[in-house]
């Protein structure tokens, strides 16, 4: 294998590993759960650094790893659900939200062609809240107990950014959206 696609084969392998994760949790084994997320994490830093350092980005690369990240966050938060880890509203608001961008960007790309997926502050936030919160989530079911209050702050705070991303991705996107549609005046 070429070293220039090591960065992919890392993408390729949080992709298949990511409904492993629910399983795992599915099954009470929480520990390889946890190291399984420990791992995804690892290597979705160590794929960027690769690509950056040596020049090894693609355009195959660009769209799949920002879905291995989501797939794996969507695993993860499905799987913590079915523990009854995290509360249903709050998977619903999760996936709903992704749901949104995945339409939203599907929508832009038939209308003005190719999607600048580029996370906004809000989004990135959001995401560093929801891997926290798996994080802690995981970390209290394989090794030490999260203080509940932790754990409720933590929801509510993921609840917040997770509603407020979403509705900047729709405004953001959608003013983007009648602004290209929109014709000038004759």
């Amino acid at each position: 294998m070429n070293l220039r696609h090591l960065p992919n084969t890392l993408t390729g392998l949080r992709l298949v590993l990511a409904p492993v994760l629910p399983a795992l949790l599915w099954a009470g084994h929480y520990r390889a759960a946890l190291w399984l997320a420990l791992v995804a994490g690892l290597s979705d830093a160590l794929d960027g650094l690769l690509a950056k350092r040596f020049g090894w980005q693609s355009r195959l690369g660009s769209l799949l790893d920002p879905v291995a990240d989501k797939l794996m966050l969507g695993c993860a938060f499905f799987g913590l659900w079915l523990v009854q880890a995290l509360p249903t509203w709050l998977l619903g608001l999760v996936l709903a939200r992704d749901l949104v961008i995945l339409a939203g960007a599907l929508a832009w790309w038939k209308l003005a062609g190719p999607y600048d997926g580029r996370p906004t502050w809000l989004g990135k936030a959001t995401t560093v809240a929801q891997i926290g919160l798996v994080l802690a989530c995981l970390v209290d079911l394989a090794w030490v107990e999260v203080p509940l209050r932790w754990r409720i702050e933590g929801i509510w705070a993921v609840a917040l950014l997770t509603f407020l991303s979403g509705v900047d991705y729709v405004v953001r996107y959608g003013v983007k959206a009648w602004q290209h549609t929109r014709k000038p005046a004759a």
